[in-house]
């Protein structure tokens, strides 16, 4: 687990979610001892998280909404109105963050972007009154005392984070409509001391632009903000020498202002982004100007799980454990129908039947979308939980339509179909001519196999068991649940074979389901979005590390992906035999087991993504190191998000049992030159 740079306060997590209502007093108190706590302080006035302690505070100054009820009554705007004129949703745009303080009165009663005597507006920007009789002076002690509050509370917070830092960084938003800003984000550099920081608004520029939002070109600018929070950038330059100040105004887009209809993709896209671009800015900063120059952004974020995560997953996990492809996809009366195809000399369709599935599909879907995902207030981890959950449905789909007309749709929406690259690269190995002595004879029995694959578990550190198996169709595979290695006792293998499926069933999915095991985080077991295609592809990429991938093997993958191409066009169990044995010379069983493969449920879609996943994976290991992936049954669109969790100390770093890049021999192999080519 990486040393953490930053977070030397830990957090208690049963604390941490744990709301307390705390006075001014009582909260520079906790401040000042640097404890971790959630609260509403000043009577509800604002709001203050420190989940760990970090040099980077986020604050709202204008998302707050409430007023007091002595002060509605008087007031000339509607709710509506009142609303409309705040910076709605900044508070949870910046969610992400483990300090963050957030403004719960409307900007109406005291505005916190003003000088304290200016804070209480009578008129507003058109000169028009906002309350219908005159404040007592006991009203405006009262609204004054919670502005005191803010910026007292703020005072003592940077002045700990300066103790422990050095140095420290205050980051504000605020949203305003398009009328008023016509770039999706302006940075007010009006206060910026140019000659020290004026390269850190323009590392933050350039990181807002590389901020993605669905269907709207993001710009940037910097320069003064109206109505810009230039009291706290005022404030915090009058008492702290090293910590810098960046007001960010975003443009309303995340919305309707017409009827504050709320567009969800864009708000959720803007707080990844804003995540990305405010953490790795305050991480180039403390790299500039203290004494950490390896810091990096995940040290700036929190470096312990929260709990709703945990809680979450805890009941993710106990929803899905026992929801297997695999589990319900396999005919149970394989081998009559094999005699009847047989008997019938391959004019019979065969009528596969299934396990029935002991789960309430309905139910299911329900329990699914009522798990507590928007409690979860790190952007990423959020759309990471909210995908899963649609990609669970989406394969509850495809069980509940086994043995249906509807199941190929399904197959094909859960694990697509082969693309023209994929069909170029089968028919180019298919038509690689054999390659003389590259295998040897098939002389080890699975006892020999058991004993052998025993001995490299034991050398490699894996606590699980080798065993044979009279139920399976493969040569080997490994049991999840039970941590066991299944050999087929009636199979043989040869020397290559022993090594490489050493490699595929121990080196990568053993050691997946082990280390899946380890981690805090349960859906790591559960076979994240594209784990077939990464899982398989680790896997061969294992065999060919090894030495061991040899081209018969590469052969076999690229006939799967012939094969779901037939399947998906021909649509007859008979006609694809046929194709497939008179095509390749395959024996009557070879035959029949890779026809099945891809015919069972009803058109069974899988068995391109192991070629396919091979070539991506191998692609990928040039650009960087693969073995964060070995977490546990992860997929690589989650790649990013999974190297996150682990240097922010979510995730134990994984250690791969062998190199998973490959280093081609000099002069290149035929092998060598046949997997360049697969593109």
């Amino acid at each position: 687990m990486p040393k953490k740079r930053y977070h030397n306060v830990k957090p208690n997590l049963d604390k941490r979610s744990l709301m307390l209502i705390l006075s001014e007093q009582d909260c520079i108190k906790l401040i000042n001892q640097g404890q971790c706590f959630h609260a509403s302080v000043a009577d509800g006035a604002f709001t203050l998280k420190i989940d760990e302690y970090s040099p980077l505070v986020c604050a709202a100054l204008a998302s707050g909404q409430t007023l007091r009820d002595e002060l509605s009554a008087i007031s000339t705007l509607s709710q509506d109105e009142r609303t409309a004129l705040s910076s709605q949703y900044c508070d949870e745009l910046l969610s992400s963050f483990p300090i963050t303080l957030i403004a719960n009165d409307s900007s109406l009663e005291y505005d916190l972007s003003q000088v304290k005597a200016h804070a209480i507006k009578v008129v507003d920007s058109s000169n028009q009154a906002l309350w219908t009789k005159t404040w007592s002076s006991k009203q405006r002690a009262i609204s004054l005392q919670k502005h005191d509050s803010f910026y007292l509370v703020l005072k003592a917070l940077l002045a700990k984070l300066e103790q422990k830092f050095k140095h420290a960084m205050v980051f504000s938003l605020q949203s305003a409509p398009s009328e008023q800003q016509q770039n999706t984000f302006a940075i007010d550099i009006s206060q910026l001391d140019q000659a020290r920081f004026k390269n850190i608004s323009q590392h933050f520029l350039r990181q807002l632009n590389l901020i993605n939002l669905p269907n709207i070109e993001v710009n940037s600018a910097v320069g003064l903000i109206k109505h810009s929070h230039n009291y706290l950038t005022t404030h915090i330059y009058a008492h702290f020498d090293n910590t810098v100040a960046l007001p960010l105004c975003v443009q309303k887009v995340f919305m309707n202002e017409a009827n504050s209809e709320l567009y969800h993709l864009v708000l959720d896209e803007l707080k990844v982004g804003l995540k990305q671009a405010v953490s790795e800015t305050a991480a180039f900063f403390m790299r500039r100007f203290s004494h950490s120059r390896k810091t990096r952004r995940e040290d700036i974020l929190s470096s312990a799980i929260a709990k709703e995560v945990i809680e979450l997953d805890k009941k993710l996990y106990a929803l899905c454990k026992n929801v297997g492809t695999l589990n319900f996809i396999n005919p149970v009366n394989l081998a009559s129908e094999r005699k009847k195809f047989f008997a019938q000399k391959t004019a019979y369709t065969p009528q596969f039947k299934y396990k029935q599935l002991n789960i309430n599909p309905h139910q299911f879907r329900e329990q699914l979308y009522k798990l507590p995902v928007e409690e979860i207030l790190d952007a990423d981890i959020q759309q990471f939980y909210r995908r899963f959950i649609d990609h669970l449905a989406t394969k509850i789909e495809l069980l509940t339509s086994i043995g249906s007309d509807e199941f190929i749709y399904n197959s094909l929406k859960y694990y697509g179909e082969p693309d023209n690259n994929d069909i170029a690269n089968a028919e180019f190995l298919l038509r690689a001519p054999a390659i003389a002595n590259q295998e040897g004879p098939l002389e080890h029995d699975a006892d020999a196999a058991v004993d052998y694959f025993q001995q490299r578990a034991k050398e490699w550190g894996l606590v699980c068991k080798v065993e044979k198996s009279a139920k399976l169709v493969a040569k080997a595979m490994v049991n999840n649940e039970k941590h066991i290695l299944y050999i087929n006792k009636d199979t043989l293998f040869s020397d290559q074979e022993l090594n490489a499926f050493a490699h595929h069933e121990l080196g990568i999915h053993m050691v997946t389901t082990l280390n899946a095991k380890k981690q805090p985080l349960k859906v790591m077991s559960l076979g994240l979005i594209g784990d077939t295609h990464t899982q398989e592809g680790l896997a061969i990429l294992s065999e060919y590390s090894s030495g061991s991938l040899t081209l018969r093997r590469l052969q076999t993958l690229a006939m799967r992906v012939i094969a779901v191409k037939l399947m998906l066009t021909q649509r007859d169990f008979s006609q694809t035999f046929n194709t497939l044995q008179q095509r390749f010379i395959l024996t009557d069983n070879d035959a029949f087991t890779l026809t099945t493969r891809v015919y069972r449920g009803g058109g069974f879609t899988k068995d391109y993504l192991y070629l396919k996943g091979f070539r991506d994976m191998l692609n990928l290991s040039d650009e960087q190191d693969l073995s964060v992936l070995l977490v546990g049954k992860t997929g690589i669109s989650d790649i990013t998000l999974l190297n996150e969790m682990v240097e922010r100390g979510f995730l134990p770093k994984p250690e791969s049992l062998f190199p998973l890049k490959i280093v081609q021999s000099n002069p290149p192999s035929i092998m060598d030159y046949l997997v360049s080519a697969i593109y």
